[in-house]
């Protein structure tokens, strides 16, 4: 939603605040709602002129400078700019080589750059139109003159200031600025309306389960409508829109543009995807641009463009320039190479028949947390950020699978533990990861040099209490802060009390019974935490939020410890029963 800025006066109140902040490199147009570029003039040279409505920054105004436009006017926010403003401007960014005009297909804009055109050359000033018609969605294919200009004016842009800058006449940098445009196609999806400034509602709504495809940058019909897809999917939704629509070539350089809402980091994952499909169709990419370059004030969206470069394309496309909103350092074009990290905890691991005793255990923790985790994040939402539940399935499936190849390759109980605590602090990440990471493997230490059959319940519990000593330390917390710590005390006490009854010629069945007591302790405790008020990290700042709501962090725990009283029963009733001459289940 638009909150700053009132509607009457947007536009000039946002045009005042470009021109100061970037005072260096632009300048107003005197009397016009315009930008020209601020360096020495260059007599002769063509001014390339692009404009259109406001709302889509960086364009228009952020694109100007030395390398891209020479001046950029702009209208009301998603209107064409007026006949006059375009014509104050482009006086003013004539130079003496002539204008090349460039914006986006659109009706209004069509009639008011044309109308200043004719003005301009009653004057004397010669002048060209290049319309750039990227939008697919827009139009049928046999007939680009109707389709509209999305994203792709800044590739057509970019061609047109660089053969400008290098000293084309205007025939040149208007066929330079066709041909790029002619080279150019662009196809978006949208997940959610943007709001005009003053405006309470939202300009247009897409539901909430659905997206989009090639829906317009001012809220124009899409062609389809399909339900709510992940990044991959929606990536071979953009490269499937596309790869019909390309001309011949085998070189391209890329553009993957955000719509205002949508964030860096979430174009970015979609972009392995879109790289790797334009490879498999036998397009080299020779540079990519993820960011935002023609957005909708703040749309939810993102939008692919391909521009298929020739040589000349190429040399125009790599060019420098410096604007407010792009920059290009002018570096020779390499092939980009795909990059791939391996992530561990994004896969689950199978359920091993061969399992052994650590990964049997973690993989029943593995199960429990998984069809908690919704649940986890709705509590740790309450006055986190609710990415618990996510961090607990991350981690503890890399420690199933840390903890098996782990088992694989000989090592003991303490080796796997060892092994599943860093993969698990690894993969989740934040407080909790380092904190669960920590109560693996310093019980795995407590343990060094056990075999499973000797692991009894003194053992065990000397173990826990190193780790939890370990944890206390690193985590600072204490007794009643409703964290972890709140369901792991009284864990700790319960296995402390029962190895202390059994004593230390007990063997691994007592060691099964005192961990499910101790589990079942951990329960109650963690149910118990509805009841404190937070004092460690963002939810002690919203702790009245966290009253009447269990602790994420003491819950997760006491599933980990729960199913795994449940597996190690389980595995112990197993091997009674084979014991007996009982068939194994």
């Amino acid at each position: 939603m638009t909150v700053l800025g009132e509607a009457t006066t947007f536009k000039r109140d946002w045009l005042d605040g470009f021109a100061t902040a970037y005072g260096r490199t632009v300048r107003k147009v005197p009397g016009a709602y315009g930008v020209v570029a601020r360096r020495a003039p260059r007599p002769g040279k063509v001014a390339v002129v692009i404009g259109g409505g406001c709302g889509h920054y960086p364009a228009f105004a952020g694109l100007v400078g030395p390398g891209l436009a020479d001046g950029a006017v702009v209208g009301d926010v998603f209107t064409s700019p007026s006949a006059e403003q375009v014509y104050r401007t482009a006086r003013e960014a004539d130079q003496g080589g002539g204008v090349l005009f460039c914006y986006g297909n659109y009706q209004g804009d069509v009639l008011h750059f044309g109308l200043a055109a004719r003005r301009l050359a009653a004057e004397g000033i010669d002048s060209r139109t290049v319309l750039v018609t990227d939008d697919i969605a827009s139009g049928p294919a046999d007939r680009p003159e109707r389709r509209r200009g999305v994203a792709g004016d800044l590739l057509v842009f970019k061609a047109a200031g660089a053969a400008a800058e290098r000293g084309d006449d205007l025939d040149g940098v208007h066929a330079a600025a066709a041909k790029a445009n002619e080279a150019t196609r662009t196809f978006g999806a949208a997940f959610g309306g943007c709001t005009l400034p003053g405006a309470a509602e939202p300009l247009f709504t897409v539901a909430p389960d659905a997206m989009e495809l090639g829906l317009g940058i001012h809220g124009e019909p899409g062609v389809r409508t399909v339900g709510r897809l992940g990044a991959e999917a929606l990536a071979d939704e953009l490269v499937d829109g596309l790869l019909p629509e390309l001309p011949s070539g085998g070189r391209v350089a890329v553009l993957l543009n955000g719509l205002g809402r949508t964030k860096y980091e979430e174009m970015f994952a979609a972009f392995p995807r879109i790289h790797r499909r334009l490879a498999e169709a036998g397009l080299t990419v020779l540079d990519s641009q993820v960011g935002e370059f023609v957005t909708s004030l703040d749309m939810a969206g993102l939008s692919l463009s391909v521009m298929v470069l020739d040589d000349e394309l190429a040399e125009l496309y790599a060019a420098p320039c410096d604007t407010p909103g792009y920059r290009s350092t002018g570096a020779v074009l390499e092939p980009v190479a795909t990059e791939r990290t391996e992530d561990a905890g994004l896969e689950r691991p199978a359920e091993s028949p061969a399992a052994g005793p650590v990964d049997r255990a973690l993989t029943a923790a593995m199960v429990r947390l998984e069809e908690q985790e919704e649940e986890l994040g709705r509590l740790d939402a309450v006055a986190a950020d609710g990415d618990h539940g996510l961090g607990m399935t991350r981690g503890i499936r890399a420690a199933v699978a840390a903890a098996r190849a782990a088992e694989r390759n000989g090592e003991p109980v303490s080796g796997a533990l060892l092994a599943a605590g860093t993969a698990f602090a690894d993969a989740a990440g934040g407080a909790s990861g380092a904190l669960y990471g920590v109560l693996l493997t310093e019980t795995g230490a407590g343990l060094a040099g056990l075999a499973p059959a000797e692991i009894g319940p003194v053992p065990l519990s000397a173990a826990v209490d190193g780790a939890v000593a370990a944890f206390t330390e690193l985590g600072g917390a204490e007794p009643g802060d409703k964290t972890m710590l709140d369901a792991i005390g009284p864990f700790r006490a319960e296995l402390s009390a029962h190895a202390a009854r059994a004593g230390a010629a007990a063997g691994p069945a007592e060691a099964v019974a005192a961990w499910s007591a101790a589990a079942d302790c951990a329960a109650e405790a963690a149910r118990g935490t509805a009841g404190l008020l937070p004092a460690k990290g963002r939810a002690a700042r919203l702790a009245a939020r966290s009253k009447g709501h269990p602790d994420p962090g003491a819950t997760s725990f006491a599933h980990l410890v729960g199913a795994i009283a449940e597996a190690a029963r389980a595995a112990l009733d197993e091997r009674t029963g084979a014991a007996a001459g009982e068939p194994a289940p």
